[in-house]
């Protein structure tokens, strides 16, 4: 074992991760059940023991094993051997169950205006036409000092933007009813998916996934995936969303000598499949400016290639496992994912990727001043907790004990622009009564039976003029980062 840095595995000699250069962020690739959840579980295992909180999505539930101490079996004893883990005890280590849904942990809520209307289109699969609508019902919502909370302030939004199509067009330009329509079509469809309740309130507060033990060791934030990973957009436009905030949230704190947070994105390839190039160009600078927020990021994927080169090429540290090389574009990969690495004069790295059994991996940290080591053909040690879910009643059991429960796991639903919208149209609706009326009441007076129809009218009343002077002064103050979520203040 070694100070600051998380131990791998072996090769000639032991394999580390540097705390120092674990934001530089990372890579583990290989197939499907080449080892890849275990690597990430002991990477996991070490930060934490570092003192450095983690946040991963556990897609196929394997992880939540990682809060109960392994089950010691002779194979494991043995890579322990081979590789030099001594002592190797079993441990489980300090975790935070995190759903989206609340199903299996502590739900996970943003509210939509936190969210933006470039992250919301991307969710909803917006094309050009539908986002500057949904981006211009935004700024009316900031315009306006309306709160969007969930789904239902948009959709109220959205009638709003409707209604007021003609008054809208003149302030912010054209404004299509129909493209109104087809967003609307979108939020139905999320709401079908259960989308709905990532939206609301109690909204998480990042620094909840900062936290330690009184020990001083980091926990590890899992959030349960394998519901989620049933609506993919959800899942990429959630996980981007948190980095986002962290991006526009953490203050800068340069190169420390351990991160703040690690960030495990699985399933990668699910963030960049047919992502427009603005999207991908922003997503790039992310990645790039958040390592000096302390914050590291770590994709995991089967295939290197998920990971566009202009992303890829900022990711210092890389562990590969095993790829099968059977058709000519299984081969490209291979090779593409051999010259990634530096070269080791000891063995072909083309050759190997296609040799490395289970639980082997080609390894490449950064080392002294940040450049990268020498690819090493290396063992990876076993874990420390247990390999596989744990048990609803062991789960059940870490929820009861967390201080989450009673911040995050009852829903707030406090005045927003539902509410306001409909009490203005409800205003509207007996101001035009009354004045339909008058309207009555003066024909009657003139004794003439010709009826009167009054047309809303498209201009403010004086007092609707002032209140929108005072939204607008509010959303002088509001401030969308990077990736269009708010930045809070």
């Amino acid at each position: 074992m070694k100070e600051n840095a998380v131990f791998l595995g072996k090769s000639q000699s032991p394999e580390y991760l540097t705390l120092k250069y674990a934001n530089r962020h990372g890579l583990i690739a290989g197939a499907t059940g080449t080892g890849k959840t275990v690597t990430l579980q002991i990477i996991a295992e070490g930060l934490s023991k570092a003192g450095v909180p983690v946040f991963v999505a556990d897609v196929k539930g394997d992880l939540s094993g990682v809060s109960q101490p392994v089950e010691m079996k002779d194979f494991l004893t043995k890579r322990a051997d081979v590789v030099g883990l001594d002592p190797y005890t079993p441990e489980g280590f300090p975790v935070c169950f995190w759903d989206l849904y609340g199903e299996q942990g502590h739900p996970i809520r943003a509210t939509v205006t936190e969210m933006g209307p470039l992250l919301l289109s991307r969710l909803l699969n917006l094309n050009d036409t539908q986002e500057g609508v949904l981006t211009l019902a935004f700024r009316l919502a900031d315009d306006e000092g309306l709160l969007l909370l969930d789904l239902k302030d948009l959709r109220a939004l959205l009638v709003e933007v409707a209604n007021r199509s003609k008054e809208l067009s003149a302030e912010y330009g054209h404004v299509s009813r129909a493209s109104v329509g087809a967003i609307q079509r979108r939020l139905l469809a999320l709401e079908e998916q259960e989308g709905d309740q990532f939206f609301g309130e109690p909204a998480l507060a990042l620094s909840d996934f900062l936290r330690t033990t009184d020990k001083g060791d980091g926990i590890i934030n899992i959030l349960a995936a394998d519901k989620l990973m049933q609506t993919p957009k959800l899942y990429a436009t959630f996980l981007l969303w948190l980095l986002s905030e962290l991006f526009e949230e953490l203050p800068e704190i340069g190169d420390p000598e351990k991160p703040r947070l690690v960030f495990f994105f699985d399933e990668a390839h699910l963030l960049f499949d047919e992502a427009p190039k603005a999207l991908l160009e922003k997503v790039e600078q992310v990645v790039r400016l958040i390592r000096s927020k302390g914050v590291g990021v770590f994709f995991v994927s089967q295939n290197p290639l998920d990971v566009p080169d202009s992303v890829s090429s900022q990711l210092g540290n890389r562990v590969q496992h095993a790829l099968r090389a059977f058709t000519p574009r299984e081969q490209r990969v291979v090779k593409a994912a051999a010259e990634t690495f530096r070269p080791n004069p000891d063995f072909k790295t083309l050759d190997v990727i296609t040799e490395l059994g289970i639980g082997e991996a080609l390894v490449s940290t950064l080392v002294s001043k940040g450049a990268p080591g020498v690819v090493q053909r290396t063992l990876i040690r076993p874990p420390a907790s247990r390999m596989g879910p744990i048990t609803d009643a062991e789960r059940g059991a870490i929820l009861a004990a967390s201080p989450m429960s009673k911040k995050y796991d009852k829903t707030v639903d406090r005045e927003s622009a539902y509410e306001v919208l409909e009490e203005r149209a409800e205003r509207m609706a007996k101001e035009e009564e009354a004045a339909r009326k008058r309207e009555e009441k003066a024909a009657s007076k003139k004794s003439s039976r010709q009826t009167t129809t009054r047309r809303r009218s498209n201009r403010q009343t004086v007092s609707e003029a002032a209140f929108k002077t005072a939204a607008r002064t509010l959303a002088r103050e509001l401030v969308r980062g990077l990736l269009g979520s708010l930045k809070r203040r």
